[in-house]
C-alpha cells in the first residue's frame, strides 16, 4: 500500500498549481513533480467557500480523504513512488457524486497531473500557448504610420 502524505503549507499548494492540471465535473487536480527531495506523492485539497457552507465543504474533504485512502491501496509501485505534489481542488458535485465515481476520477487524474516529462518551451501545464487562429485572438491590420495624415492634403 502507498502512503500519501500531505500537503499543507501555502507554497506548496501554489507550486502545484503551476503543473498539469486534470478537469472533472467534480474536482480539478494540479499536479507538479518533484526535483531533489525524498520519494513519495504529497496530496492537498481545497474546497472554496463558493462550494457550500462549512458542513457541506468539510463533507467533501472527508469524501476526497476516503476515496484518496482507496485509490492509494491499488496505485502501481512505479506511480507512488513518483515524487509529486497533488492538489484537488473540488467543487460542488463532490458533494453528492457517488463514491465509485470519486474514486474513478481520482485513478485518471493522479497519472495525468504526475506523468514523467518535462513541457516544452513557452508550454504550461502541458498546453501549447502559440498564437495560432484556434487560440481566440486577433491579429491587428496594419495601421498607418504615426504622425502622417492618410487621405488629407497638406495645408488643410
Amino acid at each position: 500500500m502507498a502512503t500519501i502524505e500531505r500537503l499543507k503549507k501555502r507554497p506548496d499548494f501554489l507550486a502545484a498549481a503551476a503543473g498539469r492540471r486534470y478537469h472533472t465535473d467534480r474536482m480539478t487536480a494540479q499536479g507538479l513533480l518533484r526535483a531533489g527531495e525524498a520519494d513519495g506523492l504529497r496530496l492537498g485539497f481545497t474546497v472554496t467557500k463558493r462550494v457550500g457552507h462549512a458542513t457541506e465543504r468539510n463533507r467533501i474533504k472527508r469524501r476526497l480523504r476516503a476515496a484518496v485512502a482507496e485509490v492509494a491501496a491499488g496505485l502501481p509501485a512505479d506511480l507512488a513512488d513518483r515524487t509529486a505534489d497533488i492538489v484537488l481542488v473540488a467543487r460542488r458535485p463532490a458533494l453528492t457524486a457517488a463514491f465509485a465515481t470519486l474514486t474513478d476520477d481520482l485513478r485518471q487524474a493522479i497519472p495525468a497531473v504526475t506523468r514523467p516529462g518535462k513541457p516544452g518551451p513557452g508550454e504550461a501545464g502541458g498546453r501549447s500557448r502559440s498564437s495560432s487562429s484556434r487560440s481566440g485572438k486577433r491579429v491587428a491590420a496594419p495601421s498607418a504610420p504615426p504622425n502622417k495624415c492618410v487621405g488629407v492634403p497638406d495645408g488643410q
